[in-house]
């Protein structure tokens, strides 16, 4: 279920039910000569639509500008960067219309600068985000004081239950570091052409490598769809068991 494509009735049932809500997050990057801009956001959505063949989901239209930082190339090249605190803004009131409107199952997955998992920026401003809105959101339900309240003294020894406000919120990679190990990972290169490969076909488009020396590119003369619905398969396999 796509939620710009939901009716109320329908959204309504889903919060109620506890249905995943999953954020795609990207970016609109220079991936190379051969890649388009899009592969960061594009490589989540595929990921999610396959994953909501198999079990409901609802799938939040995806954030695109996001900070991509111009670590790779700069706006000439067709790089768009946001400002860091901005889009942690951003994000922010996202999440609290969700949480306010009552949702408490959020997912938001991210296929950019996440290798070994680091917390780079842009996973960082999801991070942010999202626990300051929790604190928020108690401290204007509750009252201020809330944690200190004699009828709360339970509230650690409940943080593993489904309505733990830690869990309102969660921000995963597309691939987990068990699966980057699993396969590989770069960028623009062998593994992230094929897995865009394997998604979005028409998005990727090796014999525009021609001429260009850019040692990050050169792997995805290797790239294939095969290597990358390999890299699908492990990826839904993880996610699989860390959307619920």
């Amino acid at each position: 279920m796509k939620l710009g494509y939901s009716f109320p009735k329908e959204i309504q049932a889903a919060r109620q039910e506890r249905v995943p809500l999953v954020i795609p997050a990207g970016t609109v990057e220079y991936h190379g000569p051969h890649c388009a801009y899009g592969c960061d956001t594009l490589i989540v959505e595929g990921l999610l639509e396959r994953l909501s063949r198999t079990r409901p989901l609802v799938i939040a239209p995806s954030i695109w500008y996001g900070p991509s930082s111009y670590a790779v190339a700069g706006p000439e090249k067709g790089s768009i960067d946001v400002d860091y605190d901005r889009f942690e803004g951003h994000v922010y009131d996202i999440f609290k219309a969700l949480i306010d409107g009552g949702w408490r199952n959020i997912y938001v997955l991210i296929h950019h600068q996440y290798e070994e998992e680091n917390l780079l920026p842009m996973t960082l401003c999801f991070r942010k985000a999202a626990m300051k809105i929790v604190f928020t959101h108690l401290e204007a339900t509750m009252g201020r004081g809330w944690w200190g309240d004699n009828k709360n003294k339970d509230f650690y020894d409940n943080l593993e239950q489904n309505d733990s406000p830690w869990n309102w919120v969660k921000v995963l990679p597309a691939m987990s570091k068990e699966v980057q190990h699993a396969t590989g990972y770069d960028h623009a290169g062998k593994y992230e052409s094929s897995l865009l490969r394997a998604l979005f076909p028409e998005t990727v488009d090796p014999a525009r490598l021609a001429g260009d020396d850019s040692w990050y590119i050169q792997g995805a003369r290797e790239s294939s769809a095969e290597l990358g619905e390999r890299m699908v398969e492990l990826c839904l396999k993880d996610l699989s068991g860390k959307i619920r």
